[in-house]
C-alpha cells in the first residue's frame, strides 16, 4: 500500500511517542499528537450509508466534507449516479447537523457510456472541457448550476491523468471557475496526483490544492503500504512550490494481494475482519507504520495484506504536520475502524476552534 519488529516513533514537531509491541498485548498511543491538524474527508456514493456513520462518529473534526459523486455523460455533460440521488440529501443533512462543516461536491473525469461502460479518469474528456474559453465556460456553467441548486458551499475537481499539452487549458480553468465561484461566495479545491510536477505547471493562486500521498502500493504493484514516512515527507516538500493553501490526502484501508496476481482493495474494517480470522497478530512495518499479515484462504491461495489503522493515521498526520503540512484530506470515510474514528477526533484541531 518488509517485516517490522517493535519501533518506536519520535517526532521534532510534537512530543508524540507511539509504541508498537509483538504478540497479543494491544497497541497504545501514549499521546496523541496535538499540531493544529485540519481534517476533511470524502463520503463516495456507493459506500455513502456507511460513511455517514463514520461522519456522524467524527463528532465535529472534521472542517470539510467531500460528496465524491459527480462524473460525466457521454455529452461531456456532468452525470448525476441514482446513488448519488439518494445519497445527497442524507449527506447534508448529517453535515448540517454540525452547523460549522462545509459541504463540498467533488466531480471527477470518470465518463459514462450509453452503453454502461465507464472511462475512468478519461484524459480525452479533460482536453475537450478545457479546449476553448467556450468549452470552460460552459463547463462552469454546469458546475455552478449543480452546486448552488443543492446547497453545497464549494467545489473540488479531481481530473486525473491529465495530458502535458492540456495543464495550460486546466490551469485556465482552475482560475476561471475559481473567478466565478467567488462571486457566489463557494470555494474551490484541486485534487492532483503524487507524480504530478507541480514545479512546471503554472497553477493559479486562489484555490486550495490536496496532493495525494498515496499509491506506493496498490493493484498496480506487490504487496505493501499505501504510504510511507519517507513519500509523505517528499510529498510535503513538493507541496511548498503550490501556490496558496494546500494539503496532504491519505487513504485509510488497504489491499489484499492474492496468489496469481489478483489485488482486492479493503477498507479497514474488512481487513480487520480477516486478520481476526487468523491466529497470528498483524506485524507492523516501521518505515510506514502500516499492519501487514498472510493468510491462505480456503481453496488453498496465498494471501499478503497491507492496511492503516489509527496508528498508521496518527503516524502519518504527525509526519505530514512535522513537515510544516496542517490540512490533511481522508480518503475516504466508510467502515472506518472505532480507534482511527478516535485517533482523527483526538488529532483533529478544527473542534477546538
Amino acid at each position: 500500500m518488509k517485516w517490522a519488529a517493535t519501533t518506536v516513533l519520535v517526532t521534532m514537531c510534537a512530543a508524540v511517542i507511539i509504541w508498537w509491541p509483538q504478540g497479543k498485548e494491544k497497541e497504545r498511543v501514549l499521546q496523541p499528537p496535538q499540531t493544529g491538524v485540519r481534517l476533511s474527508a470524502w463520503i463516495t456514493d456507493w459506500q455513502w450509508k456507511t460513511g455517514i456513520t463514520d461522519l456522524k462518529l467524527l463528532a465535529g473534526g472534521l472542517e470539510e466534507i467531500h460528496l465524491f459523486a459527480v462524473y460525466f455523460n457521454h455529452q461531456d455533460e456532468l452525470h448525476i449516479t441514482p446513488d448519488y440521488l439518494e445519497a445527497l440529501p442524507k449527506v447534508m443533512e448529517a453535515a448540517r447537523e454540525d452547523g460549522q462543516i462545509r459541504r463540498v461536491l467533488t466531480i471527477v473525469n470518470d465518463r459514462f457510456n450509453t452503453d454502461g461502460s465507464t472511462v475512468q479518469k478519461d484524459a480525452d474528456l479533460v482536453s475537450r472541457i478545457v479546449a476553448t474559453p467556450e468549452s470552460r465556460s460552459r463547463h462552469i456553467g454546469d458546475i455552478v448550476a449543480e452546486v448552488t441548486r443543492h446547497g453545497f458551499t464549494g467545489v473540488e475537481l479531481d481530473y486525473e491523468k491529465v495530458r502535458k499539452e492540456d495543464w495550460d487549458n486546466l490551469s485556465a480553468l482552475y482560475s476561471e471557475l475559481y473567478e466565478r465561484l467567488r462571486t457566489e461566495d463557494l470555494s474551490l479545491r484541486i485534487v492532483l496526483e503524487p507524480g504530478v510536477r507541480v514545479a512546471s505547471l503554472d497553477l493559479p493562486k486562489g484555490p486550495d490544492y490536496v496532493l495525494m500521498a498515496y499509491n506506493l502500493h496498490g493493484g498496480h504493484s506487490g504487496p505493501g503500504p499505501k504510504a510511507d514516512h519517507a513519500m509523505i515527507r517528499e510529498l510535503a516538500e513538493k507541496l511548498q512550490q503550490i501556490p496558496g493553501e494546500h494539503g496532504l490526502a491519505l487513504s485509510l484501508g488497504g489491499f489484499d494481494w492474492a496468489e496469481g496476481g489478483k489485488v482486492t482493495s479493503l477498507t479497514e474494517q474488512l481487513a480487520i475482519e480477516l486478520a481476526n480470522s487468523i491466529p497470528d497478530e498483524p506485524q507492523r512495518d516501521p518505515a510506514s507504520g502500516a499492519l501487514y499479515f498472510e493468510y491462505t484462504d480456503d481453496l488453498g491461495a496465498d494471501h499478503t495484506v497491507w492496511y492503516a489503522d489509527g496508528t498508521t493515521v496518527a503516524g502519518w498526520i504527525e509526519t505530514a504536520r512535522a513537515s510544516g503540512i496542517a490540512k490533511i484530506a481522508i480518503w475516504r470515510l466508510g467502515d472506518v475502524g472505532e480507534n482511527t474514528l478516535q485517533q482523527l477526533n483526538e488529532i483533529s484541531d478544527t473542534k477546538k476552534q
